[in-house]
C-alpha cells in the first residue's frame, strides 16, 4: 500500500518542503558521483554511527572523533540508495506541504530538524553497538507524518494497492495508524530476533513520530493561514 496523493488543501506555496527535497536530491547526486572509497568516507564521517558515542575508545581507534556531534544532524541529508531517497522525498512531497502550511517555512524547518535529531537520539540510545552509518531523513519525516496525523486525521490519502492497478482513498488516520503499527512490528521483531539495525532505523522512525506528535503544537503559526477564496 503506497500513498499516491492526498486531498488536504493548502493556502501557501511549500517553499521549505521543496527546498529540503532539493537539498537531499543534490547531496545524493553529489555523493553517488564520488568514487566508492570517498563516498564511504563521507558516510562514515557524516552518517550516524551509534558506537561512536557509546564506545569512544573504539571510535578513536578507527579514526572517528567521539565528541563530534554534527552527524546527529548531517545524516538527515544523506541517503543510501535511490529507493531510499525517492520514498522519503515522496512522503515529504505528499505530507510536508500541508504541515508547512500550518507552520510557515521557518517553523517547519525547525520542526523537521528537531524531529530528526530526536529520532537519531532514540536510534543511538537503543542501538548503541551499531557500527554501520545510519543515514536518511526518515526520522524527521516521521515527525511530519505525526503532525499530519493530528492536523488532518480525516483527509483522504489515495493509496496504490501495489502491484495491482488499484487506487483507493482512505482516511489519513487509518493510513498513518497502519504506518505506526508496521514500524512498531518491525522494530520489536528485529529486537527479539537480534537482527541488525544497520539497514533501517525502525526505532528512530518511531522516535521521530513520537517527537512530532508531542511537539508540533509548538511550531504552529499563531495566526492560521487562510485559504484563497
Amino acid at each position: 500500500m503506497i500513498p499516491f496523493q492526498d486531498t488536504a488543501p493548502r493556502a501557501s506555496t511549500p517553499w521549505m518542503t521543496w527546498t529540503l527535497m532539493g537539498i537531499n536530491l543534490a547531496l545524493f547526486l553529489f555523493t553517488w558521483l564520488l568514487p566508492e572509497e570517498m563516498r564511504s568516507a563521507v558516510f562514515y564521517r557524516y552518517g550516524l554511527i551509534p558506537a561512536r558515542y557509546a564506545y569512544p575508545e573504539w571510535a578513536q581507534a578507527v579514526g572517528l572523533n567521539p565528541h563530534d556531534y554534527w552527524p546527529i544532524l548531517t545524516n538527515l541529508f544523506l541517503h543510501g540508495g535511490w529507493l531510499h531517497l525517492l520514498f522519503n522525498l515522496w512522503l515529504l512531497w505528499i505530507f510536508g506541504d500541508n504541515v508547512e502550511d500550518k507552520m510557515g517555512p521557518w517553523r517547519f524547518l525547525g520542526f523537521f530538524l528537531v524531529c530528526g535529531v530526536l529520532a537519531n537520539l532514540v536510534h543511538v540510545a537503543i542501538n548503541r553497538a551499531a557500527v554501520t552509518p545510519a543515514v536518511g531523513a526518515s526520522g524527521a519525516i516521521a515527525g511530519v507524518l505525526a503532525a499530519y496525523f493530528y492536523l488532518f486525521p480525516y483527509a483522504k490519502i489515495v493509496v496504490w494497492i501495489f502491484p495491482l492497478p488499484l487506487f483507493i482513498p482512505v482516511p489519513a488516520i487509518f493510513f498513518l495508524g497502519l504506518w505506526v503499527i508496521f514500524q512498531a512490528y518491525q522494530a520489536t521483531t528485529a529486537m527479539m530476533t537480534q537482527e541488525p539495525y544497520a539497514n533501517i532505523a525502525w526505532w528512530g522512525h518511531l522516535g521521530g513520530f513520537a517527537a512530532g506528535f508531542l511537539l508540533f503544537r509548538l511550531f504552529l503559526r499563531r495566526k492560521p493561514c487562510r485559504l484563497p477564496p
